[in-house]
Formats: structure tokens, sequence, C-alpha cells
């Protein structure tokens, strides 16, 4: 249920750190402009490279802090909740790497998504850390929870706090394909077959419905900084958790409406 404190922000600021040409985050700001007109959306480079270069020469030294700390974030088994470990000095300078060089992707490893979040809450500046400003930040990183019912960690495409993080590895990997598929796969069917067969039924790597597809994700992060309740029930509403790729179709790119009668009636009064 939608609550009656809206937290509406000035400024909206989304992290372009999705690193595939599928995303257009200018698609994005025009989108976010007219659902909230009166806010301010901008978008900025990798969220860690933007605030390390707002820094004084003397403070960069703290990029060896922040590897060790992402470095520190790696989930090393899934089925472990304990990530607390030195990392070693090659895990540091992996993320050194990527952290120097915008065009380096990452390769796969699955981060703790709020040690991630804690360490991004420790850069934002004061001025900036407050309900008036909300950040998105795109990561091509694969982030992970912790999951006490089965005792696992779970990939995700978003987690949403201050900041929410948004991984477009994640939308691939996460939301779990149709049952057939995995059914087929372990039958020994070849993979790249097995994706023209369930063509439409699951988002793949550099999807060109990608950006249509994140656009309800921003969404979700707006309702989790407006409100604190960022999800509905309706599998047509953008706001739907969903866990099923075709869930994700449904809710995000098939669906006749975009939000549900309640939360689009939250919007125009939120906006007016």
């Amino acid at each position: 249920m939608v609550q009656s404190s809206i937290r509406l922000p000035s400024f909206i600021y989304l992290y372009d750190g999705g690193k595939t040409k599928s995303l257009n985050l200018k698609e994005i700001v025009t989108y976010l402009k007219k659902k909230l007109a009166k806010t301010k959306v901008a978008i900025r480079e990798d969220f860690i490279p933007f605030f390390l270069n707002k820094l004084p020469a003397e403070e960069k030294k703290i990029l060896e802090t922040i590897a060790i700390e992402l470095a520190s974030s790696k989930v090393r088994s899934i089925s472990n909740k304990d990530i607390t470990f030195k990392p070693l000095p090659a895990e540091v300078n992996y993320e050194k790497r990527r952290l120097i060089d915008p065009r380096h992707k990452a390769t796969g490893i699955l981060y703790d998504s709020f040690r991630l979040i804690s360490l991004f809450t420790k850069l934002i500046p004061k001025d900036e850390s407050n309900f008036d400003h909300c950040h998105i930040i795109f990561t091509n990183q694969l982030f992970g929870t912790w999951s006490e019912s089965d005792l696992r960690y779970h990939a995700r495409v978003a987690v949403l706090g201050f900041p929410s993080i948004i991984s477009t590895i994640g939308i691939v990997e996460a939301p779990a394909k149709p049952r057939e598929f995995y059914i087929k796969r372990q039958m020994g069917q070849n993979l790249f077959i097995l994706k023209k067969e369930f063509k439409g039924r699951f988002i793949d790597d550099d999807d060109p419905q990608l950006t249509e597809v994140m656009k309800g994700y921003c969404m979700q992060a707006l309702f989790f900084h407006m409100t604190g309740d960022p999800f509905c029930k309706d599998k047509n509403c953008r706001l739907y958790n969903a866990h099923w790729q075709e869930e994700v179709i449904q809710a995000q790119l098939k669906s006749e409406y975009e939000f549900c009668n309640l939360h689009e009636e939250f919007l125009t009064k939120a906006t007016k």
C-alpha cells in the first residue's frame, strides 16, 4: 500500500555505469521528466569515478581504500553468508583497474549488494545526502542478497535504498527464464539454439528492449525514495516485483497500462 507521506525529490541523478549500448539514459531522463515534471533529472558518469574526480588530488589516495572495500564485497560462495575476509592483492588490483579504466567490464563476480550500497553512501557528499536528492546507480556489476528462506545468495536486478543500484547484467541473470528452458539445457541442448527457441520470453544481453524495461526499475527506485514502498501486487504494473523473466516482460513491455489505478493516482497527486 502506498504510504501517505511523500518525499518528492528535487533532483534525480542517473549514473552511467551500465556499459551497454542498449541502455539509453537520455530516453529515461525524458521519461522521468514527464512523470515528475517538477524534478530535475541529470545523467552523470559512472558513480565512483564521478565522485573521485571531484576530490582534491591529495584525497584521491582513497582509490586504494575503495578497491579494498569492493574486493571485500565479493561473494565467494553463494551458500555462505560470511563475507568477512581479507581480499587478495590480485583482487584489489582488479578493482583498481576497473575504477581507473571506465571501459573495463565486470567479469561475472557476484557482490553483496548491501556492502556496495554502504560503500556508495560514503562517497555521496553531505549536501546531496538527503531526501531532496535521489541517486540511481546503473552498473554492470552483478550483485545479490542473502535469502534466509533457502540460505543462499540470489542475484538481483535492483536493490533499492539511498542510493539505489540497478544492474544491466542482473536483468539478464537474476529473473528466472521459463522452466522448460532449464529442462532442455540440462538435457544438453545447445544454448544458442535455446535462445532462438525462447526468444521473446526473456531479456538477453544487449537487448534492444533494455531501456524500456529499465524505466520501470527507475520508477521502483523513485517510489522507494518517495514512500519506502516500491512494489505492487498487480502483475501489469511497472512496480511489480518480478522474479521470472516473463513477469518482467509482462509488467514492463506487454501490459496495456503502465501503473495500476492506485499508483497512477499517487503519481498524479504527487506531481500537482
